[in-house]
């Protein structure tokens, strides 16, 4: 029996909500706490869409202060099968001009702050982050971004800082030697945490400023950025419109195996797992813990 795809999208700054048919906002609880607002969830001609706005309904939330796993397990008890990322971004690259859609594939985590697994001690996992981007969704994301006409660039590393502030001149040069081709707050341990999820993921970086490093244009502008994060989100929502309407409503595999990121992951022994753990891990894995019987109690 065919799989029914479910597409999440993750609205970052400028962008909190989206048109659905028969929506309703949805309040997920989760061992991981709350996530960062209720979930709106509704269809698009038989297409369920989850949507959750990153930053919470009048951007309450800064990047540290998100919660980034209660976000993902939401996501995933919600049955989301596919994880659309939308965030703003800062250019290293001058082609990569504000106003460009940068479908990255690639990241560098620079955060401190932030718990980046849903494994830890009592169940020990390890999952591979060599290709953390699923290219099947890049793929319907570029179709979408072609369709309407918008300004795009394939491939690019994203350069995930802690925030809130914005780069150093010394940092920013830094990070451009090292090829990074963005930077945000956001994007990690996001994309970390949906591949433990088994849930295919994509970012769509909206750049809004070339950073610090660009001698033409100075230092970061918040006000300059605002101008251009409205465009953006305009942009953003045609992007989304046309995502959804072209989506496939069965499930396509990932080709870089996001779907199947846990299948021999999870080191620890089924006797020495810890029940409360498990207990947490009952959305995000439960597809290879209850299959080898290693709930160790969980279900007391």
């Amino acid at each position: 029996m065919s799989r029914r795809a479910v597409l999440g999208i993750i609205g970052g700054s400028g962008l909190y909500g989206i048109a659905l048919e028969n929506a309703e906002h949805v309040r997920v609880h989760t061992p991981w706490g709350e996530p960062s607002d209720d979930y709106l969830v509704g269809e698009v001609e038989g297409l369920k869409v989850v949507f959750l706005p990153r930053h919470g309904k009048g951007h309450r939330l800064s990047p540290t202060d998100i919660n980034y796993r209660a976000n993902i397990d939401g996501f995933k008890r919600l049955g989301v099968t596919d994880l659309v990322s939308l965030s703003a971004c800062g250019s290293f690259r001058e082609e990569l001009s504000p106003g460009t859609f940068v479908l990255v594939d690639q990241f560098i985590d620079r955060t401190f702050a932030r718990p980046k697994s849903f494994f830890g001690k009592g169940c020990v996992a390890h999952v591979s982050m060599a290709r953390p981007v699923s290219p099947a969704l890049v793929d319907r994301i570029e179709a979408a971004c072609k369709a309407e006409g918008l300004r795009y660039h394939r491939g690019g590393t994203y350069l995930a800082m802690e925030g809130p502030q914005f780069s150093t001149l010394a940092e920013s040069h830094m990070y451009r030697a090292w090829g990074c081709d963005v930077i945000g707050m956001t994007n990690m341990p996001e994309a970390r945490l949906a591949r433990e999820a088994e849930i295919k993921y994509a970012t769509v970086a909206m750049v809004t400023d070339y950073d610090s490093w660009h001698e033409e244009h100075g230092e970061v502008d918040i006000t300059a950025i605002l101008q251009v994060m409205q465009q953006n989100a305009d942009n953003a929502a045609r992007l989304v419109r046309r995502l959804v309407a072209d989506f496939p409503r069965v499930f396509e595999p990932c080709p870089a195996g996001s779907h199947m990121a846990l299948e021999h992951a999870v080191i620890t022994t089924p006797e020495a797992r810890d029940p409360a753990l498990l207990r947490k891990l009952d959305a995000v894995a439960g597809r290879v813990l209850n299959r080898d019987g290693g709930n160790g109690g969980a279900e007391s």
